[in-house]
């Protein structure tokens, strides 16, 4: 009995001899390619259109695009799964606020649902948001007992400081992260950077790498305490996986929903107070528990906030807002009685303004 040869698709085995393309068709395929890649590339720019998460990139039909990150880097996969994005006529909540941020984001933290969405993949400055992956960076680095050098370049710091970092001394790690998240210390920032780099330049690097590898597609870091704007840059949705990654670290998650601290310093009395800018925490908003503000004039007035009740934990991220201690409070409020069936505070505990 003779065998016969199984059947083959034209599918997977293209009949022989292939015929080599002419010049003008590989020209014109290149040129295809390019084109495709431009738009999806300013698709993603204007945060017109969302990306997909994962190895590869489906961008307004676009396929097989290498999902890479601002950076060059292949992306990783967030940490949380947000769903119902680029939706936002389908959001559970549509709230009135009186000053609309230019971008933001409302979720639960827990299950990853989208409550509100305004702009959320629009790129912008992001202020000192950016000492969010700062810390993250850290401790991967450095224990929080490591001894950190206050270097000429740190006490030389423009910007919000901590103030009092004594030049030449040595502060523990944990005591600068309370002055990089409390009172956003640009100062704490170059210190903690250029120990745990080692060097600025090498630290801002690994903070790119560690953007890519939480699947941050639309973050970029040019310096380590968000003062200059240039190359600095993310949107809500990539802020929202990165406050979620800073509220599951447990020292952060502690150092973030501080009111106050007092932390050892080389310095006359030997003791450093600390108070924490974020309105939610200044102003006792119930469950409030972070997360980090920022302000450039780039970048405007800027928040990431974090509050939980009743079980209940939900996540905002407002950029360039000119309230955004009040419009967090109005997100919140709004989602905790519609969505989750609770009783609003008695009265605003933020300030019109704040």
């Amino acid at each position: 009995m003779r065998r016969t040869r199984p059947t083959r698709s034209p599918l997977l085995y293209p009949a022989r001899p292939r015929r080599r393309p002419k010049a003008r068709e590989r020209l014109l395929g290149l040129l295809i390619a390019v084109a495709a890649f431009a738009l999806a590339a300013a698709l993603i720019e204007t945060g017109s259109t969302p990306r997909r998460r994962g190895p590869l990139a489906a961008v307004s039909g676009v396929a097989n695009l290498a999902a890479v990150s601002p950076a060059g880097l292949p992306l990783g996969i967030p940490p949380l799964a947000l769903h119902g994005l680029a939706s936002p006529t389908e959001d559970p909540l549509h709230p009135r606020l009186p000053n609309q941020p230019d971008a933001g984001l409302l979720f639960n933290v827990e299950t990853g649902q989208v409550l509100w969405q305004r702009n959320p993949y629009a790129r912008r400055p992001i202020a000192s948001l950016t000492k969010m992956m700062t810390a993250l960076v850290v401790l991967k680095r450095l224990a929080p007992t490591a001894l950190v050098p206050i270097t000429k370049e740190a006490v030389e710091m423009p910007g919000s400081k901590v103030g009092v970092l004594p030049l030449g001394k040595e502060m523990t790690a944990e005591a600068l992260l309370y002055g990089l998240l409390l009172p956003s210390g640009n100062d704490a920032a170059q210190a903690l950077a250029a120990a745990a780099g080692p060097g600025v330049g090498r630290f801002v690097e690994e903070m790119n790498e560690e953007a890519a590898a939480l699947g941050l597609g639309c973050t970029h870091f040019s310096n380590p305490s968000g003062y200059y704007n240039e190359n600095n840059y993310s949107c809500p949705v990539d802020l929202a996986e990165l406050a979620y990654a800073v509220l599951h670290q447990p020292l952060l998650a502690k150092i973030v929903a501080s009111k106050t601290a007092v932390v050892p310093a080389p310095i006359p009395g030997g003791k450093l107070f600390l108070y924490n800018n974020n309105p939610l925490l200044i102003y006792n908003y119930p469950g409030a528990d972070g997360v980090k503000t920022g302000y450039t004039e780039a970048a405007g007035t800027s928040l990431v906030a974090a509050a939980k009740r009743n079980g209940i934990w939900l996540g905002a991220v407002l950029l360039h807002c000119p309230s955004c201690g009040t419009e967090a409070q109005d997100l919140f409020n709004e989602a905790f009685a519609k969505l989750y069936g609770q009783r609003l505070p008695g009265e605003p505990q933020i300030p019109g303004g704040a």
